[in-house]
């Protein structure tokens, strides 16, 4: 669909009312194509329940947690700890995207059903640390008091054009750390479980990705420079959880988020996508923030593939130790 406005046609006349207004009606057609097509399921059905037994705190047969019971890679406990901590701040993620997009209209069925389907990702992943015994109970819990005690703001609440295009990438950053969380966890449960969280990820990225595209078609020099903010200034929502640099470090080294996964599976796919570098039609404001945008992924490209060259060394190293 093509969406023209020519009393709007100037970046100065786009406000943020304006342009929720705007796409209201591509909100509405983006939520009914996701409702087809997004399949119900059941947190509980993901939930190896026969594995579970009681801890010690006020049960007489309660049994401590010790890492030799968990079922879980060390690297597939780091990102399970990371990723269920970034969906527990679902709270402020709902007070943040009501704010901005609002509770009436399409705009508003959307931010509801997006918060009840990231709902069930901590539900699911929460029972199945629990139950399987795959992490620390007590840090785990700690680790959520102190996160959540702490909020999230986001980065881009300042703007619905830069918080549009912050999530599009966003969702698709979760769905390959789920992802790939499942593949290097070791357990089989673990990995279908993250699949089918994955599975909703990826349709959420979907519904802001159109979305994106189409503040392209309305105010594209306003879009370009969003997303050349929000590409440069990337962070994950979870960045203020406590022990997040080495977490993500961790994570980084073993394959699960790193620069060139960022390079090659987010950002690259939702820019082609979009054919965000071949749009043509802009003013000088978009067409600096086009440069810029092609300039910053170049050279993330080459630090992307430093960062490949130094993890395959290290590799060699541990190889010729005779360590896995």
């Amino acid at each position: 669909m093509t969406i023209t406005s020519p009393h709007l046609g100037s970046s100065e006349a786009w406000t943020d009312a304006k342009l929720l207004f705007a796409l209201e009606e591509v909100v509405e057609k983006e939520l009914n194509r996701h409702l087809k097509v997004t399949k119900d399921w059941m947190p509980h059905d993901y939930v190896p329940w026969g594995d579970a037994r009681n801890f010690p705190a006020f049960f007489e047969d309660g049994e401590a947690w010790e890492v030799g019971q968990s079922k879980v890679t060390e690297i597939g406990r780091t990102a399970l700890v990371v990723n269920l901590l970034t969906e527990d701040n679902l709270p402020s993620y709902h007070h943040e995207i009501a704010t901005l997009f609002g509770r009436d209209g399409a705009w508003g069925t959307w931010v509801h059903r997006w918060t009840a389907e990231e709902g069930r990702h901590g539900i699911v992943m929460r029972d199945y640390l629990l139950a399987s015994r795959a992490v620390d109970p007590d840090k785990l819990e700690q680790f959520r008091m102190a996160h959540m005690s702490e909020g999230f703001e986001s980065d881009n609440r300042h703007s619905m054009l830069h918080s549009v295009a912050y999530v599009a990438f966003q969702e698709l950053a979760t769905r390959i750390s789920h992802r790939n969380t499942g593949h290097q966890s070791g357990d089989p449960v673990c990995d279908r479980m993250l699949a089918r969280i994955a599975t909703d990820e990826n349709l959420h990225m979907v519904f802001y990705r159109n979305l994106l595209g189409a503040a392209f078609e309305l105010a594209p020099d306003l879009t370009m420079q969003a997303v050349r903010d929000v590409v440069v200034e990337f962070r994950m929502p979870g960045h203020g959880m406590p022990g997040f640099e080495r977490a993500a470090a961790q994570m980084a080294i073993g394959g699960i988020y790193n620069m060139r996964i960022h390079h090659d599976d987010v950002l690259q796919p939702v820019l082609r996508f979009l054919k965000v570098m071949d749009i043509d039609d802009l003013g000088p404001a978009g067409q600096q923030a086009q440069d810029e945008l092609g300039l910053f992924m170049n050279g993330l490209d080459v630090e992307a593939a430093k960062f490949d060259e130094r993890l395959a060394a290290r590799q060699a190293r541990r190889a010729a130790r005779g360590l896995a």
